[in-house]
């Protein structure tokens, strides 16, 4: 069943930022993942949420997002998302 890290990020050092977001993608396709969204657009349709960058990846499973997340591939990239930047991040099962 696919599954799907759902991220929401507030951006302090764009330099970095900009930094991480080259690194990441390599690191993502090695754990079968893709991105959905990356940083587009967003309309708030109810509520109040209004995320400043917003990001949606797909892996084929929750376990495989997992090893992802806590892989050695990304904990350098991770780190540089860290010190550039405050995110919400889950793992969401899909339908």
């Amino acid at each position: 069943m696919s599954a799907y890290i759902i991220v929401q990020v507030d951006v302090k050092d764009q330099g970095k930022y900009n930094e991480y977001k080259t690194m990441v993608p390599p690191t993502i396709e090695a754990y079968g993942g893709k991105f959905l969204v990356r940083g587009g657009a967003t309309e708030t349709l109810e509520g109040d949420w209004n995320p400043e960058r917003f990001v949606i990846l797909e892996f084929e499973s929750a376990e495989r997002a997992k090893q992802w997340w806590s892989s050695e591939e990304y904990r350098k990239p991770k780190e540089l998302r860290q010190s550039a930047s405050v995110a919400q991040i889950i793992v969401a099962q899909g339908a």
